[in-house]
C-alpha cells in the first residue's frame, strides 16, 4: 500500500489558484452550515470556487461576509428552496451538538444535528454530483453509529456511492483533532479522494523541559487530554460565549492558555480571521467559532484530491459491514457492498515547528483559582501523569500566588467554599 512521503505538502503557496491549469478540474461549491468558512477557505486553496454560503449564527455569518464578500450568504437553510445551478459539490459541517460526547447526545434525530435533513431535501431537488459532510468522530460510537447508518442509507437510496474516514488535524498542525469526513458521489469513486493517501506520523521524543504540552485544565479526574508537542482538540466553548481553551505547559514551567489568534492558527486560519464576529456579538464568542470550525488544511487536502483523485488500494478492503455491525473508523460503499477500510487517521504528515515555536503570541497565564482547582483534581485522580507534571503545576500555582497575595487569599476562600 503506497504511503505519502512523511513531509509531503499537498497544498503549497505556489499551487494556490493554479489547480485548474494543472488538472483541468475546478468545482463549484455550495457551502451549507458553513461556520467561519473552513471548508470553503481550504477548498479555495485547491483552486475550487464557492457559489453559495449558508449560515444562520450571526457571528459566524459576519465572518463569512467579511472573508468572502462576493459570495451570496443565506441565513436559514430551511428557507433555501434550491441550490444554485451547476453545483459540483455540496459541503456541510452540520451541527454536532447532538452527536458530541460533550453535548446532548440526542443523536442525529436531535433538534440541532437533525438539521442535516435539509441537505437531503435539497439533494432531492437538484441532485448535485458530490456531497462532503463533516462531524465529530463520536458519532461512530453514539447509539452504535446510528447517525452514520442513517446518513449512508440516505445517500445509497439516492444513488450515491460513499466513503468516509476519521482524519486527525495533527497530520497538518500541532492540534490533535479527529473528525469524520464523508464524501458521497454519483459520478466517481469517493474512495479515490478520501482513502488514497496514508502517511506514518513522525512524532518527536518530548520532555517537559524541552517541549510544550497541551492539556485540559478543566478536567483531571477521569481524563486530561494530554498532548505532547500539541494541544488537544479546541472545543467550541458555549454559544453564550464562555471560552474553554486548553492549557499549555511551556518548557519553562509556565502554564498558559493560548491567545485567540494562535487558536485560529491552530485551525489553519490567519490570525484575526474571526475578528469580524465582534460586529455581531461578544468577542468571547470567537472561541466558539474557532472550536466549531473545519480545520482549513484538512479541507485543502481534500480539495487537491477532488481535483486530482488518487487510486484506492483494494487491499485495504476489510469485512463487509452487515446490519448492526459497529462502524469502523473508515469505510466505503462501492455500489454493491459496505466494507470496512484499513487506513489510519493520517493522510499525510506535514513538517511543522514544535508547538512552542508555533505559538506566535503570548499566552494568558492560567489563573491561581483555575490552577488550584486543577491541582486538587489531579491529586485525587487515579490517572497516571508524566513524572514532574504535578511539581510543575504546584510551582506555577506558587508563582501565581506570589503575584497577588490579596487575590490569592480570596481565591483560596472561594475554592474552599466549592
Amino acid at each position: 500500500m503506497a504511503r505519502a512521503d512523511a513531509t509531503e505538502t499537498l497544498v503549497s503557496p505556489e499551487r494556490v489558484g493554479t489547480m485548474e491549469d494543472r488538472f483541468g478540474v475546478r468545482m463549484r461549491i455550495a457551502g451549507l452550515f458553513a461556520g467561519i468558512g473552513g471548508f470553503e477557505a481550504g477548498l479555495h486553496e485547491a483552486g475550487h470556487e464557492t457559489a453559495l454560503l449558508c449560515e444562520i449564527w450571526p457571528p459566524a455569518a459576519a465572518v463569512l461576509t467579511a472573508r468572502f464578500p462576493d459570495i451570496r450568504c443565506v441565513a436559514d437553510i430551511g428557507a433555501l428552496d434550491a441550490l444554485p445551478k451547476d453545483i459540483d459539490l455540496v459541503t456541510a459541517g452540520f451541527p454536532c451538538q447532538d452527536l458530541s460526547q460533550a453535548g446532548r447526545t440526542a443523536g442525529i434525530g436531535g433538534q440541532k444535528s437533525g438539521l442535516v435533513d435539509h441537505v437531503f431535501r435539497l439533494l432531492d431537488k437538484d441532485r448535485p454530483p458530490r456531497v462532503l459532510l463533516e462531524n465529530v468522530s463520536f458519532m461512530l460510537q453514539l447509539d452504535r453509529g446510528s447517525a452514520m447508518d442513517r446518513l449512508v442509507t440516505a445517500f445509497e437510496a439516492r444513488g450515491y456511492r460513499w466513503a468516509y474516514r476519521v482524519v486527525n488535524s495533527l497530520a497538518f498542525l500541532p492540534q490533535r483533532r479527529e473528525r469524520v469526513f464523508l464524501l458521497a458521489s454519483r459520478v466517481d469513486d469517493p474512495a479515490n479522494v478520501l482513502l488514497a493517501d496514508e502517511a506514518l506520523p513522525t512524532l518527536p521524543d518530548t520532555a517537559l523541559d524541552t517541549h510544550a504540552h497541551g492539556f485540559y485544565w478543566t478536567e483531571g479526574i477521569r481524563g486530561l487530554g494530554w498532548g505532547p508537542d500539541c494541544v488537544p482538540t479546541l472545543k467550541n466553548g458555549s454559544t453564550v460565549g464562555i471560552p474553554s481553551p486548553p492549557a499549555i505547559l511551556l518548557p519553562d514551567g509556565t502554564i498558559v492558555t493560548p491567545d485567540l489568534r494562535d487558536a485560529e492558527r491552530l485551525q489553519g486560519f490567519a490570525a484575526g480571521w474571526t475578528e469580524p464576529a465582534t460586529r455581531a456579538g461578544r468577542a468571547s464568542l470567537r472561541w466558539s467559532l474557532v472550536g466549531n470550525a473545519v480545520t482549513r488544511p484538512v479541507a485543502a487536502w481534500i480539495g487537491t484530491r477532488l481535483a486530482a483523485p488518487g487510486r484506492y488500494d483494494l487491499a485495504r478492503d476489510g469485512a463487509v459491514l452487515e446490519a448492526g455491525t459497529r462502524w469502523p473508523r473508515a469505510a466505503r460503499f462501492d455500489g454493491f457492498a459496505r466494507r470496512a477500510v484499513a487506513i489510519s487517521a493520517f493522510p499525510v504528515w506535514l513538517s511543522r515547528p514544535s508547538l512552542h515555536a508555533f505559538l506566535s503570541h503570548p499566552g494568558v497565564p492560567l489563573s491561581e483559582r483555575a490552577t488550584a482547582g486543577f491541582l486538587s483534581r489531579i491529586e485525587r485522580s487515579r490517572l497516571r501523569f508524566v513524572p514532574g507534571f504535578h511539581e510543575r503545576v504546584r510551582a506555577h500555582l506558587a508563582r501565581m500566588r506570589e503575584k497577588s497575595p490579596q487575590r490569592s487569599r480570596e481565591a483560596r476562600r472561594l475554592l474552599a467554599a466549592e
